[in-house]
């Protein structure tokens, strides 16, 4: 006879054990909302920005307490992980890197071997012996708990590598609170879009007011983080700022990282588009003979562009022109540039411009950032994007249901119901930027998709493209 609020079922009244006037047809079941192993969740990464990263918490005698960070390391930041399902350990962050906790410090002195497969299985002082503060408590940042430069920006700065910050949360762009923001915040930034070093972290929206919601605020950094997520902050969403206090961050380097051998060219931004290297003072094409994403990872990697998202072949973006530079390229993925790739001889190939290879990367996002416009809700209406700082329109050549996909779920709206085109939500003004869109409608960014470079289009206003998705809001 259990009132519903006690930890365990030991603590409900019940006959006393082996009295009963039942049988085995009437024995009990129970079906639960989660499929965890236990009932009761025994450890739990909090303060962090994601379930899988942030100080570590145990639960034991029906209380959550932390764990001292006296020979933390990752071999035990490796079994929480595994346990919690997050992919393996990146950092073991000690000294309440994620914030003070309360209550009963439960373990000290752990010593896991990093194999174990339950946290509780390794070695460690008794149950609540210790010699900590709250100061000691110790932390974990889990591979799924990491976000690549893909969740990051720098906009409405001189460069990709100087602007406000913006991170990407629950499908939509938002910005940074100054409060607390630091130069050892903003070099966790510049290290993340492969930036260089920070060279100042602005705040007062300095480079103008962001829109939309306020994701961070009191962000601590050390500095030693590979990206934003993994520093302690305050939950998503939850602030007490306003626009004016946007973040901003300025890099040392503009943009121009290590990129003079390679380019993608013919796509929608610099980070999509056809394969060319430069050799012998001459651009030339490589052949998609056994191009796949291993290859198209350094490509991204080696233009600051984020992940591989696809390695099209065919000459998906256009024929190139003479030469055809590389053929049979095989990169493992962990090199950091495509010349350090094994390939056939320079120029040596049997190919022809039909199978010029393309690689998409996952950023550059902001170039292609969507809204729709002048509709009935922000899930329908003109479709106009953001690149150069610009909003402009897109022309309704070719555009159709494929693309209109796209948007919608770029823009978090659900399926696409309907692709306008001849200005059906209004003329829109300034640039046209996209002409002869052409989405297969599984790309994740109207970015993915190919197009006319940017501006190059024989329309006008009267062809500007809409679209009615599914969702409203």
């Amino acid at each position: 006879s259990c009132l519903g609020t006690e930890a365990t079922l030991a603590e409900c009244p019940v006959k006393p054990w082996g009295h009963h006037t039942c049988n085995h047809v009437e024995d009990a079941g129970v079906v639960c909302s989660g499929s965890g192993i236990a009932s009761i969740p025994r450890l739990r990464l909090v303060g962090g920005l994601s379930e899988c990263a942030g100080r570590v918490e145990v639960f034991y005698n029906n209380k959550w307490g932390t764990v001292c960070d006296d020979s933390w390391d990752l071999r035990d930041a490796a079994v929480v992980c595994r346990e919690l399902g997050c992919g393996v350990a990146l950092s073991a962050p000690g000294s309440a890197r994620f914030g003070w906790g309360a209550g009963p410090i439960w373990l000290d002195d752990v010593s896991c071997t990093g194999e174990e497969t339950d946290f509780s299985k390794c070695q460690a002082k008794m149950w609540g012996i210790h010699n900590c503060h709250h100061g000691e408590d110790a932390g974990v940042v889990c591979a799924a708990g990491n976000s690549s430069s893909a969740d990051l920006q720098l906009v409405d700065g001189p460069h990709r590598c100087a602007g406000r910050v913006e991170v990407l949360h629950a499908g939509q762009w938002g910005t940074v609170c100054d409060d607390s923001w630091d130069l050892n915040d903003a070099a966790v930034v510049c290290r993340q879009l492969g930036c260089g070093r920070a060279e100042a972290a602005p705040g007062r929206a300095r480079f103008g007011r962001g829109m939309g919601r306020i994701w961070l605020d009191d962000v601590a950094c050390a500095g030693s983080e590979d990206a934003l997520a993994q520093c302690r902050a305050h939950p998503w969403g939850q602030s007490n700022c306003n626009h004016g206090e946007d973040a901003g961050v300025v890099c040392s380097d503009a943009g121009a990282t290590n990129t003079s051998t390679v380019r993608l060219v013919d796509g929608p931004h610099r980070c999509a588009g056809r394969v060319e290297v430069f050799h012998n003072q001459q651009w030339g094409t490589v052949c998609d003979n056994g191009w796949d994403l291993s290859d198209a990872v350094v490509v991204c990697w080696q233009l600051g562009c984020g992940v591989a998202v696809a390695a099209p072949a065919g000459a998906s973006f256009g024929r190139g022109l003479d030469p055809i530079w590389l053929d049979r390229v095989a990169c493992v993925g962990g090199e950091k540039a495509l010349v350090q790739c094994r390939a056939r001889p320079w120029g040596i190939n049997s190919c022809t411009h039909e199978e010029d290879a393309g690689v998409v990367c996952s950023g550059d996002a902001h170039s292609c950032r969507v809204r729709l416009a002048e509709g009935p809700n922000r899930c329908g209406g003109r479709v106009e994007v953001l690149h150069a700082g610009q909003w402009g329109t897109v022309c309704d050549d070719s555009w159709d249901l494929n693309d209109a996909a796209v948007v919608c779920r770029q823009l978090g709206c659900g399926r696409a119901e309907a692709a306008h085109g001849r200005a059906y939500f209004g003329q829109g003004t300034g640039h046209i930027w996209l002409d002869d869109m052409s989405c297969t409608g599984s790309e994740d960014n109207l970015a993915q998709c190919q197009a006319h470079p940017w501006g190059q289009s024989n329309c006008h206003h009267g062809e500007d493209a809409g679209v009615v998705c599914s969702g409203t809001s």
